[in-house]
């Protein structure tokens, strides 16, 4: 009773009262009418318990002796109702056991018995007197099935933590029918002993062993059945413990930790009391959460380091891959949300879909807890493992960010036991290790033969002695002069030109083409020598041709076929005579930036040593490419918006300070519009910045076209345009203006739908003055702000447009 818990221990006190009750109630009304008959009815329905039949999937078990039970509820009195129903009990408790029967179980039942016999009892005298006995058995052995079964399912669901509802069902309510097909038997026997004698209550013995047989040849296919669910369940976890091997052969720190996070897991899966679909998920999601590292090539796995955002960028699209692997499994259970989730954080920060709280599922959320204690708790290639208790505490620090504070109070409290029962489970598993590193000694060659662009098949050029020296010193020489003039310069073209015309020396080539990488493309960036037009048209693939194959495979191609770059093929209007090439992928910081491409018009022109040129100096070149790239592209950040790709304000200065000038010569006026997109914050506020950005977008789009093509058209600053005209008067700027109100109206309509947004504008004109363009700019400034002002004063009516008053004049 120590062990049983206090919900069971008041049941069964509920229960023995109950039973109790009722055989105090039975002594009270003892009467027996005939001797012989309930003693027949007695040895019969004891006899009738030996024929039992245990239950599957549960402690328990069944006999047919409820038929007699129903014939003394009709026939006799209570209390020899309730002795027949005890005894039999106590007859299928201790006939043959699978377990030494306790004192406890066998009072539960009994008392469980009287209960159900007394309430059967008193329903079939009750609705005897009132429908003069007509279905009266029928409803009373209905009951008395309830009342047999209930208890006993009840209190196996709480001690064993199971479904009340599930253990009825499959373990009881199928004899349903049977009860049925008793209470028919007994009234028809009943019906007999009124018009002929009790003996003829006999005749209900072959019907009781044909119920017992169907009881064991159903419960035999039950057991059949069973037994193949739990073959084909164990077979579906070793087909996950072999895909999570096939991770192992990936990641060599996966399988110890597959295994420890999975006991981790299921233990607090057991203490959160999760539903059965979503444990049997989550033991399958512990092994195989991993399983999307596949599509993630293997030097990012085990780079002995932090990971770059790009690298990182790739990792994370780990549990989407994972996840679309086994939807293709068609788990009966919610795997495939828990292998997508297990990197979402409860604070919404997490990835692949940003989920927070509750919106994770519980599995996803006990295993992303339990993955990054373990993950802390042991060595990796780019860190030490921390002590198991500091790496807990860290875990605890991310409660309530990072993780379910429920599921890391459980963790806090139990991670010793925890880890205790994952070094226990660790030593009973058998450790299975893939063949990763046999070498296999049969197979010369391949089918299709080796490449024969191999380093291995290209002889070396020079012969002699001293002409090796003498070369080697000159190669030495150039080598290093080149290396030294390649960072000279942050001009791509400069450094491209000049690398041309020094490796001409090195290797000589009769055309050469530098293939810079864009997306998924290559893109020529620098081309001279044969063919140039032709090589300047290319745009080739990553992964086809020559240099796309260079470029995703990382490795050089000594002496390849020019004509299979994409362009070439199968093009009887692109003709080269070149017939040799030799390309060499450019690796950089980040990756391969492009494709150094030489060509020849000789086949097999190039030389091992040609390669060992290139090899030596691609790394230079790459970096070089590298960094010139970030000067254009700081280059033009610096004078370019990136949001709206209109010029910015320092390019706007600039290019107001010449206009000046050239007005001052030529004696022409300029006209200045400042523009301020009024409403601006209110879709922000409203309707979010990502909404506004296309806004400003937009916006800038319309002004463009509306604008003359050498007008001059910048973005300020947040939502403020300025619009530099030369030679525009007065009436063509109300025009302008009225322009742009309608173009601030219909941006406002498109994008949010509603009518949020007008436009204030100041202008200001320059004619050969002695101001410069801040004092020009302020001026128009101030005018706008004087615009905006009375613009918010009249406040107009929806879809109306605005006359502005002239408010402009010039400066001298």
């Amino acid at each position: 009773m120590d062990r049983i818990s206090n919900r069971s221990q008041w049941f069964i006190a509920m229960v023995v009262l109950a039973g109790l009750a009722s055989f105090g109630n039975g002594i009270l009304r003892w009467h027996l009418v005939d001797s012989w008959q309930f003693g027949c009815y007695l040895l019969i329905a004891l006899a009738a318990s030996s024929l039992k039949v245990n239950l599957p999937g549960v402690n328990g078990n069944m006999s047919v002796n409820f038929l007699f039970v129903l014939l003394s509820i009709q026939e006799l009195g209570l209390a020899q109702s309730l002795i027949i129903g005890c005894l039999s009990v106590l007859v299928q408790i201790y006939w043959n056991p699978r377990t030494k029967p306790q004192t406890m179980h066998v009072i539960f039942n009994t008392c469980a018995m009287g209960s159900a016999v007394t309430v059967a009892f008193y329903t079939y005298r009750y609705l005897f007197t009132i429908f003069h006995g007509r279905g009266a058995l029928v409803v009373a052995g209905a009951v008395y099935f309830v009342a047999n079964t209930f208890p006993v399912a009840t209190i196996i669901a709480l001690t064993e933590q199971k479904s009340l509802r599930k253990i009825w069902q499959d373990c009881y309510f199928w004899s349903f029918p049977y009860y049925m097909l008793g209470a028919g038997i007994s009234g028809f026997v009943g019906f007999l002993n009124t018009h002929i004698g009790w003996q003829t209550s006999l005749l209900v013995l072959p019907s009781v062993y044909v119920i017992y047989r169907s009881y064991r040849l159903y419960l035999a296919k039950l057991e059949d059945e069973k037994r193949h669910v739990e073959e084909m369940a164990s077979l579906h976890l070793r087909t996950i413990e072999a895909l999570a091997l096939a991770i192992e052969a990936k990641d060599h720190t996966t399988h110890d930790h597959l295994q420890r996070v999975r006991v981790y897991a299921l233990e607090v899966a057991k203490t959160l009391k999760i539903n059965d679909d979503e444990m049997e998920a989550l033991r399958a999601a512990a092994l195989l959460h991993d399983i999307g590292k596949l599509a993630v090539p293997e030097h990012i796995i085990n780079k002995p380091g932090r990971l770059t955002p790009e690298e990182f960028e790739k990792m994370k699209i780990h549990p989407i891959v994972g996840a679309e692997i086994l939807e293709q499994v068609q788990f009966p259970y919610p795997v495939v949300p828990i292998v997508r989730s297990h990197h979402e954080k409860w604070d919404g920060s997490g990835y692949p879909q940003g989920l927070k709280g509750e919106e994770i599922p519980i599995g996803a959320r006990i295993l992303a807890a339990v993955d990054c204690l373990d993950a802390l708790a042991s060595d990796r290639q780019y860190r030490r493992a921390l002590p198991l208790d500091q790496a807990m505490a860290h875990v605890v620090t991310l409660a309530g960010t990072s993780f379910d504070p429920k599921i890391i109070e459980i963790l806090a409290n139990r991670y010793i036991e925890l880890e205790q029962m994952a070094q226990e489970f660790a030593k009973d598993i058998r450790r299975a290790k893939l063949s990763t590193d046999v070498k296999v000694e049969k197979g010369a060659a391949p089918a299709a033969g080796f490449e024969q662009t191999s380093l291995d098949a290209v002889a070396p050029r020079n012969a002699g002695f001293l002409n090796s020296i003498a070369s080697a010193r000159q190669e030495a020489q150039m080598l290093f002069e080149l290396s030294h003039d390649l960072g000279n310069s942050l001009s791509l073209n400069e450094t491209l030109s000049l690398l041309s015309a020094r490796l001409q020396k090195l290797v000589p080539f009769d055309a050469i083409a530098i293939y810079l990488k864009q997306e998924n493309e290559l893109v020529p960036e620098f081309v001279t020598g044969d063919n140039f037009r032709l090589f300047s048209s290319l745009r080739i693939p990553v992964g086809h041709g020559l240099s796309g194959w260079v470029a995703q495979n990382e490795k050089p191609i000594v002496n390849g076929n020019p004509s299979v770059e994409p362009g070439y093929l199968n093009d009887p209007t692109k003709f080269s005579t070149l017939r040799s090439a030799l390309a060499v992928p450019l690796s950089g910081l980040n990756g391969v930036v492009g494709v150094m491409s030489l060509y020849r018009s000789e086949k097999d022109a190039f030389s091992q040593d040609d390669l060992r040129v290139l090899l030596a100096i691609s790394a230079k070149i790459a970096i070089s490419i590298e960094n010139a790239l970030k000067y254009r592209r700081a280059e033009d950040s610096a004078t370019v918006d990136y949001l709206t790709n209109l010029p910015n304000a320092r390019s706007m200065f600039i290019h107001l300070d010449q206009e000046m000038s050239r007005c001052k010569r030529s004696g022409e006026s300029i006209a200045v519009m400042v523009c301020d997109l009024d409403g601006f914050k209110q879709v922000n506020d409203r309707f979010g910045h990502l909404e506004g950005n296309k806004v400003l977008r937009l916006f800038a789009e319309r002004l463009r076209e509306v604008c003359r093509e050498y007008d001059y058209v910048a973005r300020m600053g947040g939502d403020e345009f300025v619009i530099i005209a030369p030679g525009m008067k007065a009436p063509s700027m109300q025009r302008k203006i009225e322009q742009l109100e309608a173009i601030a109206h219909a941006v406002g309509q498109e994008i949010t739908g509603e009518d949020l947004l007008s436009v204030s504008v100041g202008e200001a004109y320059y004619e050969n003055g002695t101001v410069d363009a801040e004092y020009l700019l302020c001026e128009a400034d101030r005018r706008m702000y004087v615009t905006k002002k009375e613009h918010h004063t009249r406040r107009p009516q929806k879809g109306s447009v605005l006359n502005f008053p002239a408010n402009a004049a010039s400066i001298n």
